[in-house]
Order: C-alpha cells, then sequence, then structure tokens
C-alpha cells in the first residue's frame, strides 16, 4: 500500500515562490516496486490537470504552463518529492495533489494502479 502526504500550500502574492512536498508511506511488501511520481493541481470548477511528472529514474516534464517556473525532484532514499514554484500567477491557484504510479507495472509484482494524497491548497493573490 502507498500513502501519500502533501504539504507546503499557503498563501502567496503574485511572483511569489513555494515548495511543495510529498511524503510517500509505503508498506514493505510494496517497496519492490518502483513509482512514477508526479503532481497535479485542480482549480475550483475546473478538472484536475497534469502540472509535472518525475519518473523512478529522474526523468522529468512539464505542463506547458508551469514549464520554466516550475521543478520537479525527488529523493528515493527518504521517500519525499518537491515542486518548487516559482513566479507564481493567481492562475497557478488550485489545490495540488500528489500522484504515484509503479513505473514498471507487471501483474505478478507491481500491479498496475494509482495513489493520491489529499491535496494541499495553494493561493496566489495578484
Amino acid at each position: 500500500q502507498v500513502q501519500l502526504e502533501e504539504s507546503g500550500g499557503g498563501s502567496v502574492q503574485a511572483g511569489g515562490s513555494l515548495r511543495l512536498s510529498c511524503a510517500a508511506a509505503i508498506s514493505g511488501f510494496w517497496n519492490r516496486c518502483a513509482y512514477d511520481m508526479s503532481w497535479h493541481r485542480q482549480a475550483p470548477g475546473k478538472g484536475r490537470e497534469f502540472v509535472s511528472r518525475i519518473t523512478a529514474d529522474g526523468t522529468t516534464n512539464y505542463a506547458d504552463s508551469v514549464n520554466g517556473r516550475f521543478a520537479i525532484s525527488r529523493d528515493n532514499a527518504k521517500k519525499l518529492m518537491w515542486l518548487e514554484m516559482n513566479n507564481l500567477k493567481p492562475e497557478d491557484t488550485a489545490m495540488y495533489y500528489c500522484n504515484s504510479v509503479p513505473a514498471f507495472p507487471s501483474y505478478w509484482e507491481c500491479p498496475a494502479s494509482t495513489y493520491w494524497g489529499q491535496g494541499t491548497q495553494v493561493t496566489v493573490s495578484s
């Protein structure tokens, strides 16, 4: 079982910065799997959208809307992932969610699944 918990959200003015954290608690059984990690966000009345992803081997990618402003990173030993958000804009206001999926799903070892945290709120004022 994988449990995720986000933290670091808050209220900032446009142009400010925040660093979000995602801590993973993984059972001994599920620790055998490698995981791709990602951040998604959802604004009120909007659908959940992809923000950034970092794979098990460290490859990163970003949504066009945040590319150049956000940076994703992870520490597998500490089971932590971060999202450094710079030059925040009002349109970045949303609930941010941590996500994890097995990087190499297999029927016997790491069945395909997806895990979500509870979310952390980011509010950017103009």
